[in-house]
């Protein structure tokens, strides 16, 4: 007879056949705890049973993870997805590991194919059914074609094939005992799961298409000694996976952006990779800002203060000013006979000084330079770029940047499901920006991350590496890389101008600020009607694609604004510097004015003056200390010198708009030269506030102050004040750093009785005598005792440096930029810091907040200086800044600044958390990869009884639909906010229906998690979010002993696995969300470039999708 397990079902027959106390004899090469659960009725009658696993037909066509294990796919194979779904699969196995061990002996032909056949025979009733597979397939429990040749046998027929099914059974040469083999097999199915094991299945299941990419002999060369550096040893676990994914993205991509923030060594990162390349023999240049030069050289010389010099580092170092140049030197290096194309590898510093591409009416710009010269010429560079902010206020900032990379071309993506990077991030500018404009009291980050397109989250977590401080903390610990000191509320002081209260408020003299035509820096404006055109060809230009006019007028006019917010800013820091600033001001306005009343003087007679003679407008760098490498200015410093002959202007007019402007300033400076060092309030406080914090120490007998400053005349005028105020009232050393001079009052160590001489040291020397634990002194200068407490300097110091054995540090003004006092902060909130606690002060103008961001809009237009939109036209200041306020945006914009002001005033926050949208730390999956990476290497993470080498095999073996419970407590403090009981699944879509985004990182992969209210709290498109969290969990529950609690209440809530229906609701509420958005994201494609159209199959079910693993929140 004939089963087509249509009409009649092996199943059925089998369920007939089985009498109490039967024996059981089955042969099959495929075996499903399912088909066991089907007939456990049943089986529980049998005396005794035999199981022989033969490994025949069926059993090559498993996927090859399965194939390790000589009994298939115990859990069921694809066609029983929707037994798995039922998620008692633990429950099944456990009752089948029990009937296995009182009843059923097991043993297994060894070589496969050996025997072909499928027999079960039930003794009692002499029935035998021959060519049926004891799973679903094989007894008829899921949907088949019906032409499934299955034969049922009788009496003499039955007794025949379990004759030759006792032959096989006895034939000791070919056929081993098995049962405690299938045991430890079925173990994978019935043991309890730790969260950290179910985690690292789902990173898996989610990578495993990259494992290669993840393992860290085949990313780095173990032979070239990489490993035996000195800078790789120094380096903290954190960091040595930031380093890893940097080189698997070089090796993959040509580049990396590393966007670790602030306080987190991003340097040595670099050093590390930098290393990794020259063991290999790779040319390397490093790209930094003047400023940090020093920074980078010491690593290349033959220095006591190179703490690294046995690695012998011989990497090249440039200016980014020197991309401008063509000749001269720069060091050592000759700037017109260097060989630009031959670096394997290039690594910019502060990257994000290049975010502008910016047109030059004449050449080429430092962008274009650096793109065409290197990085295009010669053979394929390499690009690393090094920034904490590579994204400012224009998501669009990454587009130059990662040009580096792919060396301008616009599909190098194309592979990956991104088919033009610059419509990628025109399409995330315009979601972000639409974003911002939402009330700021209802936006949210989440809100953006919904809203925003999946090929940007994939471009930024091909090319980034990104981690915050909070990350670490969260996901590293701090038991092995030491902890970050606690950050103590702000003090802020409002400091007054004149101890005599007789300097004019700063509403008066800003009015004043504001009446200056300031014409001597914008003489386009002054140009006469018949000339203009012919100025404009020389200075305007188009911007690139023809897409808009780039006009001198416009530069200069912002230009203006520039300086106005300049002299602003210096009366606030200091009156002394704004007298200075003025006066300057001043002297050009008188010189300019006596040109013109020669000139004129010379004309009017004879007019025989020199008809050539021209006005040369300023250049910007006279305008002090506003940094030349702030990406804010870049657009002024192209040709930042603009030429009119003087015959050309309207000298009525122009004349005019000096002359006021000279009485202004005349009346500007009087009043603030008068207040001298005696009257200054302001420096009286930062005196007091010095004097508090050296009789009262915030951490044991620490005495150490940074005071910084945005201005070096500011600087330098403090030094002279408080360095003699410090020695004579302190008896503690000062220095002074600025990014043109620098100054102490430490000296030389006393030698025979001699006096020691002043010390006269550059910066990094100044800084080892400041911070002496951190920068590893006693190797340098082991002859010093004496140090320096109190630093006084400019944001020449205020990136790149750590100064940890500091404390305390005073913010004397607040720089235009908001993100530099974080930066500044971060000098001294380091990871392993010595300090328990760390102050941060803050001098404000002495008014209210509202009443300081209303005087700072006035006098500059807006607070955001250029907004240049995705197509590269730019919408410079508006000048009426009054009008500005009115509009929604502007107030959008005053009301972002007054938060970011707020919030410096109430606490220390985080560079990510000021920014006001959102991080890339919040985007990109790097460092699920690297825990993956970590997890097959690192010994710190084996599992008793498996070497590393086998940590890979635990995860390749481990069955789908493994699961680990979680009771919510005290340990979870962290993420407490973030968890409510549920379940996050993670899903596979395993017949292709689901629409989404062809960038979409994750495919075939769906993380959701939803509330045991069946509220879905995290969608897939919050993969980011929900891997987080899972990491979180795991790391916290490491060791099954720690999971009882959470397993005995999972019991005690589903009778032992067993009624799980609650769970499958959430599955299938899970699955809803999955389609409901893909369905969204279908139809937003329609209107997308490149879009698709939605499919007439896309209609998922629970068992289009199969249960990779899940958590249950409890």
């Amino acid at each position: 007879m004939l089963i087509d397990n249509v009409t009649n079902k092996v199943a059925d027959i089998l369920t007939e056949a089985v009498e109490q106390g039967d024996k059981l004899s089955v042969m099959t090469g495929l075996f499903s705890i399912y088909a066991f659960d089907h007939l456990k009725s049943s089986l529980g009658k049998v005396e005794s049973a035999r199981l022989l696993f033969s490994q025949a037909k069926g059993f090559d066509l498993l996927p090859d993870e399965m194939k390790d294990s000589p009994f298939g796919s115990l859990n069921g194979g694809k066609l029983e997805t929707k037994f798995r779904n039922q998620l008692n699969q633990k429950a099944i196995a456990q009752e089948f590991a029990n009937w296995l061990e009182e009843k059923a002996a097991v043993r297994l032909v060894e070589q496969a194919g050996a025997v072909s056949q499928h027999i079960t025979h039930v003794e009692q009733s002499e029935t035998a059914i021959l060519g049926a597979q004891f799973n679903g397939q094989g007894l008829g429990l899921n949907q088949t074609s019906g032409f499934d040749m299955i034969s049922l046998a009788k009496a003499e027929q039955a007794r025949e094939l379990l004759g030759f099914f006792n032959r096989v059974w006895g034939s000791t040469a070919q056929v081993k005992e098995a049962k405690a083999q299938l045991q430890a097999e079925l173990s994978k199915l019935t043991a309890d799961q730790t969260p950290q094991f179910v985690y690292f299945i789902t990173l898996y299941n989610i990578f495993k298409d990259f494992i290669g990419d993840l393992q860290e002999d085949k990313i780095i060369k173990t032979k070239t000694g990489f490993k035996e550096s000195l800078v790789w040893n120094k380096l903290y676990k954190f960091q040595r996976d930031g380093v890893l994914g940097a080189i698997e993205k070089l090796e993959k991509f040509n580049g990396c952006i590393i966007a670790d923030s602030v306080g987190l060594g991003k340097t040595f990162e670099a050093l590390a990779v930098i290393k990794y390349y020259e063991l290999r023999n790779d040319k390397v240049l490093v790209l930094c800002p003047k400023k940090l030069r020093d920074n980078w050289l010491i690593y290349t010389q033959n220095d006591k203060r190179n703490l690294l010099a046995n690695d012998r580092f011989g990497y090249d170092v440039l200016n980014h000013t020197d991309m401008s140049r063509t000749r001269g030197y720069s060091g050592d290096i000759n700037l017109e006979t260097i060989n630009w194309g031959n670096y394997d590898l290039v690594v910019i510093d502060e990257s994000h000084n290049f975010r502008n591409n910016n047109p030059k009416k004449e050449g080429r710009n430092r962008y274009q330079r650096l793109l065409e010269d290197i990085i295009m010429a010669g053979g394929r560079t390499k690009v690393l770029l090094l920034s904490a902010t590579p994204v400012n206020n224009r998501l669009n900032d990454l587009k130059n940047q990662v040009a580096f990379i792919t060396e301008a071309n616009d599909q190098a993506l194309a592979d990956h499901g991104i088919n033009s990077i610059e419509s990628t991030l025109r399409n995330a500018q315009a979601r972000f920006t639409k974003w911002a404009e939402q009330d700021p009291e209802v936006r949210t980050t989440q809100d953006l991350l919904d809203t925003m397109n999946f090929d940007y989250f994939k471009l930024l977590d091909i090319y980034t590496i990104a981690r915050s401080r909070k990350h670490i903390e969260k996901y590293y610990g701090t038991a092995d890389i030491g902890k970050f000191p606690t950050r103590l509320l702000p003090i802020n002081v409002k400091a007054a101008i004149d101890r005599q209260d007789q300097f004019p408020p700063l509403e008066e003299v800003n009015k004043t600020i504001r009446r200056l035509s300031l014409a001597f820096y914008s003489p386009m404006k002054y140009v006469r009607m018949d000339k203009k055109a012919e100025y404009a060809r020389r200075y305007d230009h188009e911007v690139k694609g023809s897409k808009g006019v780039f006009k001198q007028v416009d530069r200069e006019e912002s230009l203006i604004h520039l300086i106005r917010i300049n002299l602003l800013k210096r009366m606030e820091s200091s009156i002394h510097s704004f007298a200075l600033t003025s006066a300057k001001v001043l002297t050009q306005v008188e010189m300019l004015l006596d040109k013109i009343h020669h000139f004129n003087g010379d004309i009017a007679p004879t007019l025989t003056s020199d008809l050539t003679e021209e006005f040369v407008a300023p250049p910007i760098e006279e305008i002090d200390d506003l940094e030349f490498e702030s990406p804010e200015l870049a657009p002024y410093l192209i040709g930042n010198k603009t030429k009119v002959r003087i015959q050309d202007l309207d000298l009525v007019r122009f004349a005019q708009d000096l002359e006021a402007d000279r009485i202004f300033l005349r009346e500007i400076v009087h009043v603030a030269k008068q207040i001298d060092a005696k009257r200054d309030a302001k420096l009286d406080l930062l005196k007091q506030a010095c004097l508090q914090k050296c009789q009262q120490p915030i951490n044991g007998h620490n005495k150490k102050i940074i005071i910084f400053t945005a201005f070096a005349d500011t600087a330098e005028y403090l030094y002279s004040q408080m360095a003699p105020w410090a020695m004579q009232e302190l008896g503690l050393h000062s220095a002074l750093i600025t990014g043109q001079r620098t100054d102490t009052t430490l000296c030389a160590p006393a030698a025979h009785g001699k006096v020691g001489k002043k010390l006269k040291a550059d910066l990094n020397s100044l800084l080892t005598h400041f911070s002496p634990r951190s920068k590893e002194r006693a190797k340098v200068y082991p002859e010093f005792s004496e140090e320096v407490d109190i630093l006084i300097a400019t944001d020449c110091i205020s990136e790149g440096q750590n100064l940890q054995d500091c404390d305390y540090l005073i913010n004397y003004d607040i720089h235009w930029n908001p993100v530099r006092i974080i930066q500044r902060f971060g000098r001294i909130d380091r990871l392993g810091s010595v300090n328990d606690v760390i102050q941060l002060v803050n001098f404000w103008p002495n008014m209210e907040l509202d009443e300081y961001i209303n005087l700072e809009a006035r006098v500059s237009g807006r607070m955001v200086l250029l907004d240049i939109s995705a197509t590269g036209e730019e919408n410079l200041i508006e000048t009426n800044a009054e009008q500005d306020l009115k509009n929604s945006k502007g107030m959008n914009d005053l009301e972002y600044r007054r938060k970011q002001l707020q919030q410096l005033q109430n606490a220390v926050v985080d560079l990510e958390d000021i920014s006001g949208g959102v991080s890339i730390t919040d985007l990109t999956l790097n460092d699920f990869r690297m825990d993956l990476a970590g997890f097959f290497s690192d010994t710190g993470q084996t599992q008793p009884g498996h070497s590393p080498q086998t940590q890979q095999a635990l995860l390749e073996q481990a069955p789908i639909g493994l699961f680990a419970p979680v009771v919510l407590s005290s340990a979870f403090a962290k993420v407490q906010d973030e968890v409510q009981s549920g379940v996050i699944f993670c899903l596979k879509d395993i017949q292709g229906k689901v629409q989404v985004d062809a960038s979409y990182p994750l495919a075939p992969y769906y993380l959701v998690y939803v509330s045991d209210e069946q509220e879905v709290l995290l969608s897939f498109t919050q993969s980011k979010q929900i891997l987080d969290l899972c990491k979180k969990l795991g790391s916290e529950l490491t060791q099954v002993a720690q999971s009882q609690d959470a397993y005995h209440a999972f019991a005690h809530r589903t009778r032992d696995g067993l009624h799980m229906k609650h769970y499958q609701a959430l599955l299938s509420k899970a699955v809803e969300s999955i389609a409901g958005k893909s369905e969204e994201i279908g139809a937003a494609s329609l209107f997308s470039r490149g879009g698709t159209v939605l499919s007439a199959v896309s209609a998922q079910t629970v068992n289009d999708f199969e249960v990779i693993s899940y958590l249950v929140i409890l």
